[in-house]
């Protein structure tokens, strides 16, 4: 029998309260930023600035990632992966008709896939269409390599009839057995994500890594405009190669597949409503909030120590977005869960990401300034800003939603209540006060 015996915990001590442990180390992303901070100065230095040098930042940021996952943090033997490494292999004949099925399910989703890509219209021009491109060059290796991946894994699977087996089922019908239309529906959910938003990162590749590449370093020190774009076009880069990196890779080998997609309706309008080509707070759109205003370089022109401070605490706000990617290693993905992070950033708030972009908002476009001089104009873009705001407060709140269906999340959320700096502040402005963890010993 276990009591309660109250916390008392000596406040000096870091082993009173630990974190719990996360999925993540921080030597993936550490190693996924060596391998593109190389890539980049290659090529900086040959002028390397097309999408292919772009893709080829993916790769050498995702290899130095899978190298350190595989090598170091060993992940391919973590019981989550639910692969069997020591357990004998089965034999393929034994296996095979349970791999067709999911052979058959995989190459069904990839079609439904496809035929979404088709019908809309945007993925064919601008900068979508190198990803299109891309995927038609990968889609008869995809295709090929298919069926001896799925082979090879499910003779080592636990469990190979898993919700890919499921869709297989569905899409095959009664032949197959009765699907599990739970893990059919999390299947759809999972690759719907991993659809809409491989294609959206692998567009933007090339253009944040040209941005780089391109820029010019005169005088770059004496300019804090200058500096402060060039950095923050840094840490974009950053961002988005990490995180085409996440959406490639999810692999149950790796430990980065997908456990669940978020099954909340809000959820995906929350986050949909922050991308293309469904974004409301575009230049135009809904929530744009810039009617009437300029950014932060014009309001501060010819103020140099203004612009340095200012400059400083938007680079700042953008490394911390930055970081809250890397943070994830080869894990990256919007509505799903892919195991708990409690490193890094993670250990200040529980939404660094959402946190620091909208302060980078409100301190880069200074909403309540117009250049038309119109009241108006500083009420609509506070007010449309505030909204957004609340559109990210309601992602994260979706998320919190999906992911507390972990007890691993209700540790860490409980942790950070107690602990983290951005969670106790809040507290403290409504003057609530968080709960003490629980200790337990043996009742005498």
């Amino acid at each position: 029998m276990l009591t309660n015996i109250g916390y008392k915990p000596d406040p000096m001590s870091k082993s009173a309260d630990p974190c719990p442990k996360s999925a993540v180390s921080h030597g993936v992303g550490i190693a996924g930023l060596v391998g593109l901070g190389l890539w980049t100065l290659v090529a900086r230095h040959y002028g390397m600035n097309g999408p292919n040098a772009g893709l080829a930042a993916v790769v050498a940021c995702g290899i130095p990632m899978v190298l350190w996952s595989l090598l170091v943090d060993k992940v391919h033997r973590n019981p989550s992966t639910g692969v069997d490494w020591n357990a004998p292999a089965r034999s393929v004949r034994s296996m095979l008709d349970i791999s067709l099925v999911k052979i058959a399910g995989l190459w069904a989703t990839w079609l439904a896939i496809a035929v979404c890509y088709c019908i809309g219209r945007w993925y064919w021009t601008g900068s979508y269409r190198f990803a299109m491109d891309l995927l038609m060059a990968a889609a008869p290796w995809l295709l090929l390599l298919s069926i001896p991946y799925v082979i090879w894994l499910d003779r080592r699977l636990v469990e190979p009839r898993d919700a890919c087996f499921a869709f297989g089922q569905w899409v095959i019908g009664g032949a197959a057995g009765k699907a599990d239309m739970a893990q059919v529906a999390n299947h759809a959910r999972a690759w719907a994500v991993k659809g809409f938003f491989t294609a959206f990162m692998i567009s933007i590749v090339p253009g944040n890594f040209a941005s780089v590449i391109d820029w010019r370093l005169d005088d770059l020190l004496h300019n804090p405009v200058a500096l402060t774009g060039f950095l923050i076009g840094i840490m974009f880069m950053i961002d988005v190669c990490m995180a085409t990196v996440g959406y490639l890779l999810t692999m149950k080998p790796l430990d980065s597949h997908i456990r669940t997609a978020n099954p909340y309706l809000g959820g995906w309008l929350a986050a949909l409503l922050c991308y293309p080509p469904f974004v409301m707070m575009g230049a135009g759109g809904p929530f744009d909030y810039h009617g009437g205003g300029a950014e932060w370089d014009v309001w501060t022109h010819g103020m140099p120590a203004l612009q340095w401070g200012l400059g400083a605490l938007l680079v700042l706000l953008t490394a911390i977005y930055a970081w809250a990617t890397v943070a994830f290693g080869i894990r990256f993905s919007n509505l799903t869960h892919r195991g708990i992070l409690t490193h890094g950033p993670y250990r200040w708030t529980r939404h660094p990401a959402y946190l620091t972009k909208n302060l980078f908002w409100w301190f880069s476009s200074l909403p309540f300034l117009t250049t038309t001089g119109s009241l108006t104009d500083m009420v609509r873009n506070c007010a449309l800003l505030g909204v957004t705001n609340a559109v990210y407060y309601w992602r994260a709140r979706t998320e919190e939603q999906h992911l507390s269906a972990d007890p691993a999340y209700q540790a860490y959320s409980d942790w950070m209540a107690r602990n983290a700096p951005v969670p106790r502040f809040f507290a403290w402005v409504v003057g609530r006060k968080p709960d003490a963890p629980r200790e337990t010993q043996p009742a005498e």
